[in-house]
């Protein structure tokens, strides 16, 4: 009896699940990333398409900012196919998240799950990364295809920095990531600014300059690193205001965004 074969990349299922807005469906997608059954929410736009796709890294691991329905809606409405994978092991997804190490993986297989739906446009995926899953975002602009442009929302650039600042993270750190000075490499491979040169497609830097849990400081060394390798970027700061955005000060942030992303998608190759 033949066995059935896991491709990475591939779409198990599509489960409509209830939505709280007119005019966007929500899906729960279970994908296969390394061999591993994996999930995330798909939310899309009714109507006429297909649509161009945008992909939403989450930040924080486990529990701690899980993807929130609410947002993703807010996003689709803005004229966009918009996923956002939990990650392994959340949600009833198989195996550990690795705080941006092999769970890298499960954003790279759901930009071919997205390029394969048929309410999206072919093309490249653009990417939103918020917090951690800034890093996310950056290391599939560096290692994977159909990326881009990329939005760096309230991102790391340096995780050596963010053990560093974040003291409260530090025994997580060392029990995901390693230990800084024993596992160097895994820091400096989850740190954009040290390898922006390997990055080919326009980004969007997005930082609250009151953020006590990403400081303002990464965004600027992102950009700096980002301007010595004469990579094209634009950066928006946001005076005052702290990691998540309230919510009017939110949208007017997201308006922004999807305005750039739009304005990048319609520019020729």
């Amino acid at each position: 009896m033949a066995q059935f074969v896991l491709q990475d990349g591939q779409l198990l299922s599509k489960e409509q699940i209830r939505c709280f807005m007119k005019h966007i469906s929500l899906y729960i997608l279970t994908y296969v990333s390394q061999g591993l059954k994996v999930k995330g929410l798909l939310a899309v736009p009714d109507g006429s398409g297909p649509l161009p796709a945008v992909i939403y890294c989450r930040g924080g691991i486990k529990r701690v900012g899980m993807v929130r329905k609410r947002r993703i809606v807010s996003m689709a409405q803005r004229g966009f196919v918009v996923f956002a994978p939990y990650y392994r092991g959340n949600e009833g997804g198989e195996g550990r998240e690795d705080f941006a190490g092999e769970d890298r993986y499960d954003l790279f297989h759901a930009i071919d799950v997205v390029q394969g739906l048929d309410e999206v446009v072919p093309g490249p995926v653009s990417l939103i990364g918020f917090s951690r899953g800034a890093v996310m975002a950056m290391r599939a602009a560096r290692e994977y295809s159909g990326v881009g442009p990329v939005v760096v929302w309230g991102g790391v650039s340096d995780m050596l920095d963010t053990y560093e600042q974040r003291v409260d993270l530090r025994r997580m750190l060392k029990r995901v990531v390693g230990h800084p000075k024993k596992q160097v490499e895994a820091y400096m491979d989850r740190s954009p600014a040290l390898w922006v040169k390997e990055v080919h497609t326009p980004i969007y830097i997005v930082h609250g300059t009151k953020d006590s849990q990403v400081d303002i400081g990464h965004a600027r060394k992102l950009a700096k690193s980002l301007e010595e390798a004469g990579k094209p970027y634009t950066m928006a700061l946001y005076a005052g205001l702290d990691h998540r955005f309230p919510r009017k000060e939110d949208e007017k942030a997201l308006d922004d965004v999807f305005a750039w992303l739009k304005e990048k998608l319609e520019q020729p190759l």
